[in-house]
């Protein structure tokens, strides 16, 4: 009997060290004790997962269209600012760069990578990102004749970089298509059942599992002529010609971005930091994207239960009376809340809400991954609410609406709000909308830091 206690004794102990740490074996690596630490990616706040009351209060009047859920999230990392023009342009030069290091490669050998490490030669060979381009070059410039606009169309002769030749191309894993059981792999057969749908609308059947790989062909460059075109009758050539080219827009957010150039960007950005991790052996992290709604208003509201805007008040003005974001206060009057601009301001000019989130209300809009539809409150599930559609090109432009959220410099206080919700069709532009990416947390107990 006291043998038994004693072994009894032991099991138990091993059961409740089991559930204080992980145990999981792996042929791959190395066995090692304590938890895994994740760093704070820069430029990013973290979000502790949570629930909250998605949708307007009961002293806002659009509590009739949008009813309240109580909602679920987990914990996820999100930019403490817009996307500014600096970093998309940072994404345009990467694109860039590397067009023209494929044309130079195919006259050049040192812009090419030939053979592996081992001297095993490639079958296809890679970008030397290593070798410099001199732009002034006339060789260069011959190599890369394509990337050039072209002659014909050039103005005072000049020689420029073709910006509707900046295409980025992406795949990406359809999990929705994939997880539907009309899909699923037929073990009897040994073959899959059903049928795919393409980003072009094209039916096919599913003939293995890389059916299920997407690829996007997106322009990355930034529509500048939208400040023209958004306003009839107004004078913003000079945004056209240097809102994202000049440095003296750098900290300013980028606009002129569609819902897929953000999405784009996204996955760029998440590319740069698998081969970090690659190269460093750590565990890849979460992949950067869209916000979704959900996720988007929660960051937005900054943990406060009951708050009309994200700074936590029911008023536009602070104590001494001053505008606390970049909105159109008074009409006509786009000055009133900020002597420096009547358009879009540098990121991050007024104070952030409680988790440290700047320009959550005004400023510019932002894009979120989420299809606009007005019965989506009564449809999403209420852990991690999200509604997904994936428009193809022949759609109707009322399948292609994408959630917008936090009002832009050019909209009065009610868009401002943490609960207004509002939509612009996934392939326009706009000169007010913008966006900033997340990224799921592997931690949800990790504390801010």
């Amino acid at each position: 009997m006291r043998k038994a206690l004693i072994y009894f004794s032991i099991a138990l102990g091993l059961l409740f060290n089991s559930c204080q740490q992980s145990n999981m074996y792996s042929l791959d690596r190395e066995q090692k004790k304590g938890d895994w630490f994740e760093p704070s990616p820069y430029g990013m706040a973290y979000i502790q997962r949570g629930a909250f009351e998605m949708g307007p209060t009961s002293d806002e009047v659009s509590q009739i269209v949008n009813p309240t859920k109580t909602v679920s999230v987990e914990a996820f990392w999100m930019d403490d600012t817009e996307i500014t023009n600096n970093e998309y342009r940072q994404f345009v030069y990467w694109v860039r760069d590397s067009i023209a290091r494929k044309l130079l490669g195919e006259t050049y050998s040192d812009f090419a990578i030939t053979e592996g490490a081992s001297g095993v030669p490639l079958e296809n060979p890679t970008i030397n990102w290593y070798e410099k381009i001199d732009w002034s070059d006339p060789d260069y410039q011959m190599a890369m004749d394509e990337l050039y606009i072209p002659e014909e169309e050039r103005f005072m002769l000049k020689k420029e970089v073709d910006t509707r030749k900046l295409i980025y191309d992406y795949y990406w894993v359809d999990f929705k298509q994939a997880a539907k059981r009309s899909n699923s792999f037929d073990f009897e057969t040994q073959k899959y059942k059903g049928s795919i749908v393409n980003p072009d609308g094209e039916i096919l059947p599913i003939e293995n599992r890389g059916s299920f790989l997407m690829h996007e062909s997106v322009p990355i460059y930034p529509d500048t002529l939208c400040w023209i075109r958004d306003f009839a009758y107004t004078y913003n050539e000079p945004f056209t010609l240097k809102y994202f080219s000049h440095s003296a827009f750098d900290d300013y957010p980028v606009v002129g971005v569609s819902w897929k150039q953000a999405k784009a960007f996204c996955n760029w950005r998440t590319n740069l930091k698998a081969v970090v991790s690659t190269r460093f052996k750590e565990t890849p992290a979460h992949d950067y994207r869209l916000p979704t709604e959900t996720e988007w208003e929660m960051a937005a509201r900054g943990g406060l239960r009951i708050s009309l805007f994200p700074w936590g008040s029911y008023y536009t003005r602070s104590d001494e009376g001053c505008f606390v974001a970049n909105f159109k206060p008074r009409r006509g009057n786009y000055v009133a809340d900020s002597p420096t601009t009547t358009t879009a301001m540098k990121v991050g000019e007024f104070d952030p809400n409680p988790y440290g989130l700047y320009d959550m209300a005004g400023n510019v809009a932002e894009w979120t991954s989420t299809a606009f539809f007005e019965s989506g409150y009564d449809v999403v599930d209420d852990l991690n609410p999200e509604l997904q559609y994936n428009a193809k090109t022949d759609d109707p432009p009322v399948m292609k609406r994408k959630v917008v959220r936090g009002g832009s410099w050019k909209d009065m206080a009610f868009f401002l709000r943490n609960s207004t919700r509002s939509f612009e069709y996934q392939d326009t532009t706009k000169s007010y909308i913008g966006f900033r990416c997340v990224r799921t947390s592997f931690r949800n107990d990790l504390q801010n830091n």
